[in-house]
């Protein structure tokens, strides 16, 4: 790429750290209790802001130099601490955020490729079932720390493009005919959204094991 077009970008992405700088002193500022409607649009405004940098680089470095993209894209799925796991059947993907509200969505580019290559990886020493008919639960887990408040409908949070990547390594087809999607909310000592995948023979099985054994929205809430 010509140096001409890397240095402009690279300004592009300098005049977004000035204005998440801008964003994150206000921020600091805010009341989160007097004022919580502006609070919270300045952490949207601020998080949105810092996966657009994120996305950004990372298209500088695929551009520009080494490692390719597939190379970074691996590490990102590790720094982001993408976990997956199986447990009599049972698939779990942890992923390190809570979904994003439709309305203020600007992209999901900055979580759906790490994902996608951590499921890449993870088949290459660990054999997946291919589910034809399934259940996938989404656990919305939030932070214990932070206000009850910040809970959000499960019809306005971005799913299905998060389970468009996951049906293709692990599903034969998401149509609702299927499969069926199942929300739950919890909390915990982070935020974080878990998608566990299984055959719907399992389904009351893990739904009861779940209830036993995760802190509940009710106690949250107190």
């Amino acid at each position: 790429m010509e140096r001409q077009i890397i240095s402009k970008r690279i300004n592009e992405i300098l005049g977004d750290l000035a204005r998440l700088s801008s964003e994150l002193r206000a921020l600091s500022s805010a009341d989160p209790k007097e004022h919580a409607d502006n609070y919270e649009q300045l952490s949207v405004d601020a998080a949105l802001r810092s996966e657009r940098i994120a996305c950004r680089i990372r298209h500088l470095i695929y551009t520009s130099i080494q490692p390719k993209k597939a190379e970074y894209l691996r590490a990102a799925a590790v720094a982001h601490g993408i976990e997956i796991t199986q447990n009599n059947g049972i698939i779990e993907i942890a992923l390190p955020s809570l979904m994003p509200k439709r309305r203020r969505r600007t992209g999901t580019e900055f979580l759906l490729d790490p994902l996608y290559f951590a499921l890449l990886d993870y088949i290459g020493s660990n054999e997946l079932p291919r589910f034809s008919e399934c259940v996938v639960c989404f656990s919305h887990v939030y932070s214990r720390e932070l206000p009850s408040r910040r809970i959000r409908d499960y019809d306005n949070l971005e799913l299905k493009q998060i389970l468009d990547v996951i049906a293709g390594f692990i599903m034969t087809d998401d149509s609702g005919l299927l499969c069926d999607v199942y929300n739950t909310t919890a909390v915990g000592d982070a935020d974080l959204t878990r998608v566990s995948l299984m055959e719907r023979s399992r389904f009351t099985e893990w739904l009861t094991e779940r209830h036993e054994t995760l802190e509940t929205i009710s106690d949250f809430a107190k």
